[in-house]
């Protein structure tokens, strides 16, 4: 966790985000976790994954808009997502995540909530799950209160919990009392220890149980995680509780695991991949390096390969 920490931090440093956003040396690794920052490089990465068997999460990067017209631009960018999803071969298969900071939650929650109710009208109409992904705790209520709000009128929406999150036990059992979708992930965010676990143990074994009572009482949750520890424990108890498939789904990121996501699929169960696309690449990329330090050490050897390249240069 202290390593997640010193990464995040640094991220925030002005001179680290030039270099990891104009160097060249990054692009193999960025890719890796992006699928491109077009809406048809994100398509057609969602194409290739649908046609393999797995469903896909289409997610638009970006968030924190400073305006309300950003924030109208926002809503109006997902509705292209919508309709580039609508003219592909592989609607069924293809939903989106949302940030409701990109839809203006800093500005006006009304407006926020405005553009929220238009764009799950719009996804209605092509009958397309739209999921409000959670951000950090400043926002975990705003997030599940608007979800409530707008679940009456469009059941065609869900949210997601953060086990690191204290009070997210409470907020299961608040959703699936509303009857909405749950994505259950760990979480991302540096948070304070008043509002969030700090030891990974608390952080899996809160996961564990959060994802198991969803499991037996939830509306068709996401269990979304690459961490074998705790896939493990939970497909022994979908096959002790004689959980069907179709009541659950695994999700994962893209660019992670690709290995566990096909034998989950091979062994029956619905997966589905989270492609994120677009140029505001960059906080999503920091989270996921503090998430897997293993990265840094594919960066240490880009950078001296780039350094021993520049001094072959300087030689020749």
């Amino acid at each position: 966790m202290l390593f997640r920490t010193l990464i995040l931090k640094t991220s925030e440093l002005g001179f680290v985000r030039r270099l990891v956003t104009q160097s060249f040396i990054f692009r193999p690794l960025v890719r890796r976790f992006v699928a491109g920052e077009t809406l048809e490089e994100a398509i057609a990465a969602a194409e290739v994954l649908a046609k393999d068997g797995f469903g896909v999460s289409l997610d638009l990067l970006g968030e924190n808009v400073a305006t309300l017209e950003e924030a109208r631009a926002g809503r109006d960018a997902y509705i292209e997502v919508i309709d580039g999803i609508e003219k592909s071969r592989f609607t069924e298969n293809i939903n989106i995540s949302i940030k409701l900071t990109a839809l203006g939650l800093d500005q006006s929650l009304e407006e926020a909530e405005t553009n929220f109710r238009l764009l799950l009208t719009k996804a209605a109409e092509h009958d397309i799950f739209v999921r409000a992904d959670m951000e950090a705790s400043d926002y975990t209520e705003q997030t599940i209160a608007m979800v409530e709000r707008v679940y009456k009128d469009h059941s065609n929406t869900g949210t997601v919990l953060q086990s690191m999150m204290r009070r997210s036990p409470d907020d299961v059992q608040r959703l699936i009392k509303l009857g909405c979708r749950v994505r259950v992930v760990k979480g991302a965010y540096l948070e304070d220890e008043t509002v969030a676990y700090k030891e990974k143990a608390q952080v899996d074994a809160a996961y564990i149980e959060m994802s198991k009572t969803l499991l037996k009482n939830g509306s068709y949750p996401a269990i979304a995680t690459h961490d074998e520890d705790i896939v493990k424990p939970l497909l022994n108890f979908i096959k002790e509780e004689k959980i069907e498939p179709a009541r659950y789904e695994w999700q994962m990121l893209y660019g992670i695991r690709p290995d566990l996501q096909q034998k989950l699929l091979e062994d029956g169960h619905n997966v589905r991949v989270y492609v994120p696309y677009g140029s505001q690449w960059y906080p999503y990329f920091s989270r996921r390096l503090a998430e897997r330090p293993a990265n840094m050490l594919f960066i240490m050897k880009a950078l001296l390969k780039g350094k021993g390249s520049k001094k072959a240069l300087k030689g020749h």
